[in-house]
Order: structure tokens, then C-alpha cells, then sequence
């Protein structure tokens, strides 16, 4: 039995989705088809459907088209915030100590039990385009051709079944492979419009369309270059928070938009001659006139990616409608994680922030969810492959730590549905100067333990930073802006999400025993302390 996850209690697994397929008339009758389009680092705030201050100078109509017509989920989140380890969470509906992918180089095994290997055995034709990066071999997929390591954005190349894998994917300028002219993003479209016209009508699809877009650096396609023309992007308020006002654990980390952190900041990097798309005039400002042009460079060129991810997004919609499948696939709209544009003087991930840990998530399949609806229940990424399973007809195996979503769509969610979600961030200190931490998010709440240690990960940097903890009240506190960790009217609040952090943490089996280091910190979390 999987672990409850801060269920309130316990029922059979699938009983609300089994009395939803027994009493919803409007369901399919035969499996659905499944088209997952999911971006990099695409962060909900920029997505108009999802309403934030960017929709009034960024509108994302064939994204806000796919909400209008299905559901728009608020509370998606990763495990971890950072690219392969979100990605075989997806995958295997594992978090990343039990998938044994915590960090960026940690490889997903071989024969790692896959929800397209599971359908592909179920009669599904199967078929991924565009971004892998787990670092095996595609596996469970009739077709493919992926993007070596992170990729190019211009002209890249693309390995496919046969092609040398071991000595072409590792490099994200490789030459193996097949190179195809062309922007990325369409070319990854290209590839799933292909794979939808060409598809074998006997068979229901999953179709995969993964986008290397909006990663960093962010470069775009010439026909976005005057999309902001004359324009200024809002600032979000905290992109001016005074970081002297953090706690010791948090205080001098992250990369920045300013020259806050002196050894990475986003100004450093776009001042440099080479850099992709031109490099960011700062000469003559003073410190907040640096800020302000390095967060508008930042956020213009980022929103140039999403608007080829949306048009893709559209060309796909299109295609299901002329090739009369509309109807009868499930699509699904997400990222593997968020991204912060400028939230708290932050550029990246990684962080267990909500920028970085919410993934936007929209899913339409006419007859089944109800179109135009919006939905509040916590969900994770190791949800997402049980979920695709059960849309298949499939059991989830016992071994998966997430649940179907599947009824949550259609806005009829279990009893005993999860209240938290638990996360945890490995790479300590690593490339980003993000500290090692871990943490539980429930819909009122988020509890953080920065333990700042190496522990065994790799990529993670030797050496320790000052542990501590944060706790906000996300009810009158949604942007986190205030840490009340210290506050003696929290405490109470605080000493119940450490119990519960503590059992949630034993249940998916990632207790922290095998470090003596960890319970000799200073803030450790065990019994006692909870």
C-alpha cells in the first residue's frame, strides 16, 4: 500500500475513481488517447490563463484556449525543482530517493518501471519528441527522437532509435544523431504533428511532446525579437526584498536578479559579450537601474521562448481537431517545474519557493472533465504517472508513491485525498548556491528544514551552510514574504507540521538514519524536536 501522504484517512486505492467510471455517462467508452506536452521551467505566472501580473503585457491564447476547454490545476508541485530528478518522478511516480534520481547527473535506471513502458504493453503506441534528459535510453517508446543532454535551441540535433546513444547524449552540443534545421521548439512540434497525422489508427497513442523551451539561456526565435517593444514588464513587489532580513540559513544564497550575490547573479551573466542574445548594457546605471534592465532583458527574453511554446501549443489543438481526435485524447499541459522571474531577487529553481516548486498543469478530455473549472487539490509529480495509467485502464503498481488524479479532474476528489506534499532538493550549494533543504507544503502552510549538508548526493559541494528553518503562513502570507518561524503565535502550527513532516518523511522511506551528520545538527528534526 502506498504511503498516505498527510491523508486524513485511509480507503481502497482507486475507489473514487472506480464510482466515477461506474456513474459518469459522459465518460469515453474506449481508452483515450493521451497527447503530454511539457515545457522547462515553464513557471504558471506565465501562462495568462493562470491570471498573474504578467498577463497584462503576456497573453498565452492557445494555452488559455486548452484551460477554456478543461481544467486548470493551482496546486501542482514538484518534488524537486531541478530538471532530471522532476522528470523521473513523472516518470516512474517515484520521488527521487526511491527512483534513485536525486540530483542532475544521477541516471534513471534501465529498467526503471515507466508508465509509457506500461502503456506501450498495453496496446498503446507510443512516441517522444524533444527534451529526455535522464540519461538512459528512451525505453517503452515505439518511437523517438530526443535532444542530446539539454540540447540547442538552433539547429539541433535529435538521437533516435539506433543512433550510438552512449558516446552522443551527454553532450548538449553533440553531433550524433540526426541535426535538423530549424528553431527548436518548432521542430519538437513538428515531430508530434508528424507523429498525430501519421499515427496507427488501431491503436489508442501517448504522445509525448517534451520542449527544451523556455530553459536557459533563453533563446528565442527572431519572429518573438518586437514582441515587448515599448513595453515594461511589472515587477513583482519582492524582486526589491532586502535579503539582510533573512534568516542566517537562506540569507547570502540564491542566484539573484542584482548583484545581491556577487559570484551569481543575472546581470554578471547577461553583461558577458557572448551571450546568446546579445549582452545586457548596465554601464552608467547605478545598483536598482542594473536590477531594473537586468530583470527586464531577463523576463523579455524568457516570455520570447513561451510564446513559440504556445504556438506550438496552438499548431498541436489544431491537428487533433483536423485529424477528428479532439474528442477522445487526454491532454495534458505541464513543466517540470516552475521558475522564479525575479520573485524574492531570484532567477532559477531549485528552491522550495512556490515560484520553483508549482507546476502549472491544464488537462482537457471532453465528456470527462468538466471544460472552463479550475482545481484546488493538492497534486505532485509523482502523481502523474498513476494518473496516466488509470486513464489507460491500468492499475498502478504498489510500488508507486503517487496517486491518480484522474477523478481530481473531474472534480470529484477521494476522501482521503493527500493535505501535503513533500519536497526535498539534494544538490547542495551546487551551481546555483541553493542550500540542501527539504520541506512540507500543505494547502495553508509551508515548513522548511535547510540542513544545508552535502550528505552523499552527487554534484552536491563539500562543506556546510548554517542550518535553520522557515515557516510561513501561506493564508495571509501567499508571496512567503515573511518568515515566522520564531513567532510564538506559529508555534503551535509549527510544532504539529514538524510531527507531520517527520511521519511523512518515514513513510516514503527517506528518514535521514543513514546520516549520523543530520541528527547532530543543531535544528535536526526527530521525535523530540517534533
Amino acid at each position: 500500500m502506498r504511503p498516505s501522504r498527510l491523508s486524513q484517512r485511509r480507503e481502497p486505492r482507486h475507489r473514487a475513481n472506480r464510482l466515477f467510471r461506474l456513474t459518469s455517462p459522459a465518460m469515453p467508452q474506449k481508452r483515450p488517447n493521451i497527447l503530454m506536452i511539457m515545457a522547462d521551467d515553464h513557471a504558471a505566472s506565465a501562462i495568462s490563463a493562470y491570471g498573474s501580473i504578467l498577463a497584462e503585457v503576456f497573453r498565452t491564447p492557445h494555452l488559455d484556449r486548452l484551460a477554456a476547454g478543461g481544467v486548470r490545476v493551482d496546486r501542482c508541485f514538484c518534488t524537486n525543482a531541478i530538471c532530471t530528478p522532476s522528470r523521473a518522478s513523472i516518470l516512474t511516480g517515484l520521488h527521487g530517493h526511491a527512483c534513485g534520481v536525486r540530483t542532475l547527473s544521477d541516471a534513471l535506471d534501465a529498467d526503471a518501471d515507466t508508465f509509457p513502458r506500461r502503456l506501450r504493453a498495453a496496446g498503446y503506441q507510443t512516441g517522444l519528441y524533444g527534451k529526455w534528459h535522464v540519461h538512459c535510453p528512451p525505453a517503452g517508446f515505439d518511437d523517438y527522437r530526443v535532444l542530446p543532454g539539454q540540447g540547442v535551441y538552433f539547429n539541433p540535433h535529435f538521437l533516435g532509435p539506433g543512433d550510438d546513444w552512449a558516446s552522443s547524449y551527454h553532450a548538449h552540443h553533440s553531433e550524433g544523431g540526426t541535426r535538423h534545421r530549424g528553431y527548436v521548439t518548432d521542430l519538437v512540434t513538428d515531430f508530434t504533428v508528424e507523429a498525430l497525422r501519421n499515427r496507427d489508427r488501431d491503436r489508442p497513442f501517448l504522445f509525448c511532446c517534451h520542449h527544451k523551451a523556455p530553459h536557459d539561456d533563453f533563446e528565442y526565435h527572431p519572429r518573438h525579437e518586437h514582441l515587448f517593444d515599448g513595453v515594461d514588464v511589472p515587477e513583482p513587489d519582492n524582486l526589491w526584498e532586502d535579503h539582510a532580513r533573512r534568516a542566517p540559513c537562506t540569507r547570502h544564497h540564491g542566484t539573484s536578479v542584482s548583484d545581491r550575490n556577487p559570484v551569481r547573479n543575472a546581470i554578471l551573466r547577461m553583461s558577458d559579450p557572448a551571450y546568446p542574445t546579445g549582452p545586457l548594457d548596465v554601464r552608467g546605471l547605478d545598483a536598482d537601474g542594473r536590477t531594473r534592465a537586468a530583470y527586464q532583458k531577463y523576463l523579455k527574453d524568457y516570455l520570447r521562448c513561451c510564446a513559440a511554446i504556445d504556438e506550438g501549443v496552438g499548431r498541436l489543438l489544431d491537428t487533433l481537431e483536423e485529424e477528428g481526435l479532439a474528442e477522445d485524447t487526454l491532454v495534458l499541459y505541464t513543466s517540470d517545474q516552475g521558475m522564479f522571474l525575479g520573485e524574492h531577487d531570484y532567477i532559477d529553481k531549485r528552491w522550495i519557493y512556490d515560484e520553483a516548486m508549482r507546476m502549472p498543469l491544464i488537462a482537457r478530455l471532453p465528456g470527462e472533465i468538466p471544460a472552463g473549472g479550475t482545481n484546488g487539490d493538492m497534486i505532485s509529480n509523482v502523481d502523474f504517472a498513476p494518473t496516466l495509467l488509470d486513464y489507460a485502464g491500468l492499475a498502478a503498481p504498489d510500488a508507486m508513491q503517487g496517486r491518480s488524479f484522474r477523478a481530481n479532474l473531474a472534480g470529484d476528489a477521494a476522501e482521503d485525498w493527500p493535505k501535503g506534499v513533500y519536497y526535498r532538493y539534494w544538490m547542495h550549494m551546487a551551481h546555483h548556491h541553493n542550500p540542501a533543504h527539504y520541506g512540507l507544503r500543505t494547502r495553508d502552510h509551508k515548513l522548511i528544514h535547510f540542513y544545508g549538508l552535502p550528505l552523499d548526493a552527487t554534484d552536491a559541494l563539500p562543506g556546510s551552510t548554517p542550518p535553520g528553518w522557515e515557516y510561513y503562513d501561506l493564508r495571509s502570507d501567499p508571496a512567503e514574504n515573511v518568515n515566522r518561524i520564531d513567532d510564538p503565535a506559529c508555534a503551535a502550527v509549527i510544532a504539529g507540521l514538524k510531527k507531520q513532516l517527520l511521519a511523512l518523511k518515514e513513510e516514503l522511506g527517506d528518514a535521514d538514519d543513514r546520516y549520523p551528520e543530520m541528527a547532530a545538527l543543531p535544528t535536526a528534526l526527530t521525535a523530540g524536536s517534533a
